[in-house]
C-alpha cells in the first residue's frame, strides 16, 4: 500500500462514471473442477446484481489491467472471471502477496516446533551469513517479530529510493542475505516500521535454516499439499540466480482464494487445522502502522466504509494488483490479480469493492 487510500476517491468516481450504459456481460456460475471448491450461483445471494454486471461489462470492454476477479461467499465460489490471456489454470505472479503467505509458513514453523518464539533474536536461527559490516550491537537485538512488523531498524525502506536496503538496489547485489545483514542501523529495533522486502526474505531463510528445508519444500509439505495446491512455482523477475528464500510465488487465482479461506476459517482447510488459530488471529491483528495503515505480521488491515459502516479487510497485497481480501464480518473472500505494475491503477479493485461488491453483498436479504 504505497499511497494513502485517499486515491480511492478518484478511482471510485472513475468506476461510477464507467458503470452506465447497456450491459453485455453474461454471468455464469463458476464450475466445480474437483479442486475442493464448491460453487454457487450469484443469484442465490438474493441481491440486486445490476451494478456487478455493469462493472464486469466495463472490465471486459474498457481498457484496464485487471486479470481476474474471484469472490467467495459463505464458503462457496460465486464469481470467477478472467480477462485478457488469463485463465483458471494459469499461475500468476503474486509479488508481495507472497509475504502474507510467508507469514502463514512462519506460524506453521512455530506450530511444528522449528521456531520457539517470534521474540527470539534472528541470530538464534540465522547461522549463516552473519553481519560483517556496519557492526552494531543493536543488530543482536533484532527479533523475528521486528522483521514481521518491518521494524528491524536496518536502513531498509522499499518506498525510499535513497534507502540502501531498497529492494531494487538489493536485487543488483550478488548476495542478498549478506548485503541485508550488512546494512547500517538507522533506528532501534521495534521503533519505526518501514516497508522492507529484504526483511521478509530473512524470515524465509530463518524458516529454511530452522527446519532444514528450503522454503519451497517447506511450503509444499506443510501448507500446499494439505490444501490440494499443486499448480504453483517460485520465481523472480531478476535475471540473477536467486536463492529459494528470495523467490516469490506464482499461483492460480483459485488457490489464492484457498489461502483467503484458510485465514477466514482461522487456519482450517477442509476440516484440517493447517496453522494454529492463535497464529491466524495474532498475525492478522494490527501491530503497527505503515504509511498510516494498520499492519499485522505481514497482513494489512484495510477499512472500507459501506452504508456508513466500517468493514475491515484482512488483506495481502502485491504490486500490480494482486490481492487476497478477507472480510470476516461478511464471511467473504475476494481475490484480484492484475498487471498494473508500479501504477495507481492497481488500486482499482478497492474502488470496485467499495462502490459495487461490498454495498451489494452486504445488504441483508
Amino acid at each position: 500500500m504505497k499511497k494513502n487510500i485517499a486515491v480511492l476517491t478518484i478511482l471510485a468516481l472513475l468506476v461510477n462514471l464507467l458503470c452506465y450504459g447497456q450491459s453485455t456481460y453474461s454471468y455464469s456460475q463458476p464450475k466445480e473442477l474437483g479442486d475442493e471448491w464448491k460453487t454457487e450461483n450469484l443469484k442465490s445471494q438474493n441481491v440486486d446484481t445490476t451494478l456487478i454486471y455493469k462493472a464486469f461489462n466495463q472490465i471486459k470492454n474498457r481498457k484496464n489491467k485487471i486479470h481476474s476477479v474471484l469472490l467467495i461467499k459463505n464458503g462457496k465460489l460465486i464469481i470467477e472471471e478472467y480477462f485478457k490471456e488469463h485463465s483458471v489454470n494459469k499461475p500468476h505472479d503474486l509479488r508481495s502477496t507472497t509475504k502474507s503467505i510467508r507469514s502463514i509458513l512462519l506460524g506453521i514453523a512455530i506450530d511444528k516446533g522449528f521456531i520457539q518464539s517470534i521474540n527470539d533474536p534472528i541470530s538464534k536461527y540465522l547461522k549463516n551469513p552473519v553481519p560483517k559490516k556496519n557492526l552494531d550491537k543493536r543488530k543482536n537485538s533484532i527479533t523475528i517479530k521486528n522483521l514481521l512488523t518491518m521494524s528491524s531498524g536496518l536502513d531498509c525502506n522499499d518506498w525510499d529510493k535513497k534507502s540502501k536496503g531498497q529492494e531494487d538496489r538489493v536485487y543488483r547485489k550478488k548476495d542478498w542475505l549478506q548485503y541485508t545483514l550488512n546494512l547500517p542501523m538507522i533506528n532501534n529495533p521495534g521503533e519505526v516500521s518501514n516497508y522492507c522486502s529484504m526483511g521478509v526474505v530473512l524470515i524465509a531463510e530463518i524458516i529454511s535454516q530452522a527446519s532444514g528445508m528450503t522454503i519451497d519444500k517447506f511450503a509444499e509439505e506443510f501448507l500446499f499439499k494439505p490444501m490440494g495446491i499443486h499448480n504453483i512455482n517460485w520465481g523472480h523477475t531478476s535475471n540473477k540466480e536467486i536463492i529459494p528464500s528470495g523467490k516469490r510465488l506464482y499461483m492460480t487465482s483459485r488457490d489464492m482464494a484457498k489461502i483467503g479461506q484458510l485465514i477466514l476459517n482461522k487456519g482450517i482447510w477442509n476440516g484440517e487445522q493447517i496453522v494454529s488459530k492463535n497464529w491466524i488471529e495474532e498475525s492478522t491483528t494490527p501491530k503497527t502502522k505503515i504509511t498510516g495503515i494498520d499492519y499485522g505480521y505481514l497482513w494489512w488491515n484495510i477499512p472500507f466504509k459501506v452504508n456508513n459502516k466500517i468493514i475491515v479487510s484482512k488483506t495481502a497485497t502485491g504490486n500490480g494488483g494482486q490481492y487476497i481480501m478477507i472480510f470476516p464480518e461478511l464471511d467473504m473472500v475476494a481475490v484480484f490479480t492484475g498487471g498494473a505494475y508500479n501504477s495507481q491503477e492497481d488500486k482499482l479493485p478497492f474502488a470496485m469493492l467499495n462502490d459495487i461488491l461490498l454495498p451489494t453483498l452486504s445488504k441483508e436479504k
